[in-house]
């Protein structure tokens, strides 16, 4: 079984799946007839805005159209579940398909040391020609880590980061630890289409490597797509 993977925006309501109804507990049905149950309760109802029910196929090439077209509107990916499962209170019986694409961005700053560093937080130019920051990657592979740190140099006071913080993850009040460097370096990184309110990008990003065919002008602005 596979759903199209959604999430709220702004007061678009979006159903996948139903867990009680009419004073029936369903969660020990097949996820086949809850589906079955929601989509009925939908035309019953003639639910429209701001519900909407999220599109489910069992045909691939469907589900490969979706992942060719959906990234644009920024839907993630797909999410596959199996259409005999039971729902399972705080257990997973599905997994996710993200859609990613590789882009380019400028290394800003890192964690852990200038000879050995464990992440980079990313940054691109706007309009204006104000470096914003757009992301940080996972821990970084030991091969791109090496390269890093030959070529890092530390940034004096004018970084355009100089005093800001950064949290340590989703909604933590930790401030994370970084070591500000020049702005020179272009990454080439994997990220998925989610992006927060402010443009960045929602989730770690993968660094896979440096491209020192660029310089900081070739990469895409802050804003863009990717």
């Amino acid at each position: 079984m596979r759903s199209a993977s959604t999430r709220r925006f702004n007061r678009e309501l979006i159903a996948f799946d139903v867990l009680r109804l009419h004073a029936q507990d369903l969660t020990g049905r097949p996820l086949a007839e809850r589906l079955i149950a929601l989509e009925q309760l939908f035309r019953e109802h003639a639910l429209a805005a701001p519900w909407s029910l999220c599109p489910t196929t069992t045909d691939p090439e469907q589900a490969a159209a979706w992942l060719a077209d959906f990234p644009a509107v920024g839907i993630e990916g797909l999410v596959f579940k199996p259409l005999a499962g039971r729902y399972v209170p705080g257990g997973r019986g599905w997994s996710k398909y993200k859609a990613r694409q590789t882009t380019e961005a400028i290394v800003g700053a890192v964690t852990g040391s200038l000879r050995a560093p464990a992440t980079a937080l990313l940054g691109r130019y706007d309009a204006s020609g104000r470096f914003r920051y757009t992301g940080r990657t996972t821990t970084l592979p030991t091969a791109v880590r090496r390269s890093l740190s030959d070529q890092l140099r530390a940034a004096d006071a004018g970084h355009p980061w100089t005093g800001r913080t950064f949290s340590a993850g989703w909604g933590s009040r930790e401030h994370l630890s970084v070591l500000l460097v020049v702005p020179e370096m272009v990454a080439e990184v994997a990220v998925d289409v989610a992006k927060d309110a402010a443009g960045r990008w929602r989730h770690p990003t993968r660094l896979t490597r440096i491209r020192t065919d660029m310089g900081p002008d070739d990469v895409p602005p802050f804003g863009a797509a990717a």
